[in-house]
C-alpha cells in the first residue's frame, strides 16, 4: 500500500505522514529531507546553490539511509532546498530512489510536493495538505524561535510566500494537487484533529479502490 501526502511548506504534511505511517504500519519517507540533504552538501562545501551540476552530482550520491534529520531541519536548509529543488537534474536523480522506497514491503507513506503527481501517481490513497500562508508561517515561526528568539514572524511569512511561489512555478514537477487527491485544509485544525481527518480521507480512497 502506498499513500501520497503532498502540500506546501509548513502545512503539517510531515507530521501527518509520520503518524499515518505508524497508524498503518508502513515505512515513512519525508522526501523534503532528501532535497535538504543535497542542499546541505553544497552549503557545507561553500558551493553556490546556483551550481546545478554539483547539486545533481550530490543528489546522485545521496544515501537515503544516512539523513541527519537534526542538521536538516534548520531554516537555512529549508530555504536552500527550495532553491535546488527546481533543478530537473536533481529531481531526476532522486526519482528512482523514492520509487524504490515506496515499493518496499509492506508499503510506504511518502510526503512531499510531487508524490501524487510524479513519484507515485498510482498511489492507493492521496491527500493534499494545505493551510493559509499566515497559519503556516505562524507554525514555522513558533518552531524556529525556540532556537532563534530574534526571528520575526514577518520574516518567516515572507519566506513561506517565496517558497510557495518557487515551488509552484518551477518547470520540473511543480507543486500542485493531483486530480484524484483529497484536499485537507488544516488552517483551523490542531494536530490530532488533522490526523483523524486525514485517516477518514485515506479510508475513503482505500475503500474506493477495493
Amino acid at each position: 500500500m502506498i499513500i501520497a501526502v503532498d502540500g506546501p511548506a509548513a502545512s503539517g504534511k510531515g507530521t501527518l505522514g509520520k503518524r499515518i505511517a505508524e497508524h498503518y504500519g508502513l515505512n515513512h519517507l519525508d522526501t523534503g529531507l532528501l532535497y535538504r540533504a543535497v542542499a546541505r552538501s553544497l552549503l557545507d562545501r561553500g558551493i553556490a546553490l546556483t551550481d546545478e551540476t554539483v547539486a545533481t552530482e550530490a543528489a546522485r550520491g545521496l544515501d537515503f539511509h544516512q539523513l541527519d534529520e537534526t542538521r536538516l531541519r534548520g531554516a537555512d536548509a529549508g530555504e536552500a532546498a527550495s532553491v535546488i529543488s527546481v533543478y530537473a537534474g536533481v529531481r531526476a536523480a532522486l526519482l528512482d530512489g523514492q520509487r524504490s522506497f515506496a515499493a518496499q514491503t509492506p508499503g510506504a507513506v511518502l510526503d512531499g510536493r510531487d508524490i501524487g503527481t510524479v513519484i507515485c501517481p498510482d498511489a492507493d490513497a492521496k491527500i493534499f495538505v494545505t493551510a493559509s500562508p499566515e497559519e503556516r508561517a505562524k507554525r514555522r515561526w513558533l518552531e524556529l524561535k525556540t532556537t532563534n528568539p530574534e526571528l520575526a514572524y514577518e520574516t518567516v511569512l515572507a519566506d513561506i510566500r517565496r517558497r510557495d511561489e518557487r515551488d509552484s512555478g518551477r518547470a520540473s514537477a511543480p507543486l500542485r494537487m493531483a486530480e484524484d487527491a483529497r484536499l485537507l485544509d488544516t488552517t483551523k485544525l490542531d494536530k490530532e484533529t488533522a490526523f483523524q481527518a486525514a485517516i477518514v480521507l485515506i479510508e475513503a480512497d482505500l475503500n474506493r479502490n477495493v
